[in-house]
């Protein structure tokens, strides 16, 4: 037996559909296996809450081994778990092929689906992650209301939604707008430039439910650049990836927004039009989970292989054809975070990349956890431990002292904005929740 794994980390399909999967008695005997492996290793001990909470459960017993803690304390160990996937892809030396077979992130959604198979999922917490029916009714006709409701400064209704939804009184939550991105682009196309390099190419832009719903701006820049290089964007958006779904365990839910979602791209799959996403948590849903999720579904495994980070597929275009040209500096450094389930794609660091196409750009790059970890980082329990690990984040942002600070994941850039003062570098303050894409688009001087 080898000490640690020299190959590639491969995920295994994840046996949903079998009835031994949500038994307590045969998940808590793998947790147990599980977690004995880690107790033995301890690498991921600072990653996230999750692991400390385990190896304090084991320390605190007298013979300080594992088969003295209550099974009933795993729950603590699960609910601090964001699905980061960090561990699984940058510490775990026993993750498949090895035949210790770990993944962490899987286990503990396991024990999530078991958990909502049960309805031991708390109401409020299934509503929030409701983005489809919230969004379609919010950007209706409640937008205006809605932003006043949240507004952090709106102390009163901010102590309300605190104290009976869950929600922190000092997350910045995001804003909402009367439209939606997807009708925007319907009613203002792009025009494209037909003397680019990459003029007649095509692509899928998966606007997701954030940049649909909630960061129109991002969507915006990255359609400018797709058409200022030749490149006809066909704007969707069938429904959530449902990742605020594998959050909360509801498993069938992700298959049946996966099975759906890819029939009704079928058309595109056909054609091999590559699939873009500006959101690494969705990227990475159509990319791995739903592959895991549906592994026998063509349609499926077809869409994960056309799925592509706006960064990633820009920088492979420039390295088969050549961007456009017309990219200007940026006066001033630019301190990028590296989102974790940008990381977890394995694709290197494409963010960087791309925004080092920009003349002299002097890019900070930043792997560390922003902290937010989508709708666990907003709730009372968690926002605080959240602000803690973006901690040095911030620190790293603030030493650098950038023009322009930015993070592939929108959320997490607002998160991380939350840690900088008014006192900070002006630059920070103004700067400080674009996505790299945004800061190409005004390389290239499209912002406007």
């Amino acid at each position: 037996m080898r000490e640690g794994s020299l190959d590639a980390p491969t995920r295994l399909p994840i046996d949903w559909k079998n009835p031994d999967f949500v038994d307590d008695s045969k998940i808590d005997s793998e947790m147990r296996r599980q977690f004995e492996i880690c107790h033995g290793c301890r690498r991921c001990f600072n990653l996230c809450d999750s692991f400390p909470k385990l190896f304090d459960l084991i320390d605190e017993k007298d013979d300080e081994e594992l088969e003295g803690v209550d099974s009933r304390d795993f729950k603590g160990v699960v609910d601090s778990c964001t699905l980061c996937d960090m561990c699984y892809l940058t510490k775990c030396p026993y993750v498949p092929p090895h035949e210790f077979n770990i993944d962490f992130p899987h286990l503990m959604l396991r024990y999530r689906v078991f958990e909502n198979s049960k309805n031991k999922l708390n109401f409020f917490d299934r509503q929030i992650t409701e983005i489809d029916r919230n969004g379609k009714i919010i950007s209706s006709f409640l937008s205006t209301i809605f932003n006043w409701i949240t507004k952090k400064t709106n102390t009163l209704t901010r102590k309300f939604m605190q104290l009976v939804i869950g929600i922190h009184k000092s997350v910045e939550l995001p804003k909402f707008f009367n439209y939606t991105f997807v009708s925007k682009t319907k009613k203002f196309p792009t025009v494209i430039n037909n003397s680019a390099p990459s003029y007649g190419k095509e692509v899928v832009f998966f606007s997701t439910c954030f940049i649909n719903y909630n960061e129109p701006s991002i969507g915006d820049a990255a359609l400018k650049v797709l058409a200022y290089n030749g490149i006809k964007s066909h704007v969707v958006y069938p429904r959530c990836c449902g990742m605020p779904q594998l959050e909360q365990g509801d498993i069938k839910r992700v298959a049946e927004n996966a099975e759906k979602t890819a029939r009704e791209l079928r058309p595109f799959l056909e054609k091999k039009i590559p699939i873009v996403s500006t959101v690494p948590s969705c990227t990475l849903m159509m990319k791995s989970e739903w592959p895991l999720v549906l592994p026998e579904n063509k349609d499926v495994k077809e869409l994960s292989k056309l799925t592509y980070d706006i960064s990633e597929f820009l920088v492979q275009l420039n390295k088969d054809i050549g961007l456009a040209p017309g990219i200007n500096p940026l006066e001033g450094p630019i301190s990028l975070h590296l989102s974790c389930h940008g990381r977890a794609q394995n694709i290197g660091a494409k963010g960087a990349e791309m925004l080092r196409l920009i003349p002299n750009a002097n890019v900070n790059v930043i792997e560390r956890c922003s902290g937010h970890g989508g709708s666990w980082g907003v709730k009372k329990q968690n926002f605080e431990n959240a602000m803690k690990f973006a901690k040095g984040t911030i620190r790293k942002i603030k030493t650098n002292n950038p023009k322009y600070t930015c993070s592939e994941c929108p959320l997490a850039a607002k998160h991380l904005s939350q840690g900088l003062e008014p006192s900070d570098n002006k630059n920070i303050m103004e700067n400080k929740t674009l996505h790299p894409i945004q800061l190409l688009s005004k390389a290239y001087g499209l912002d406007n």
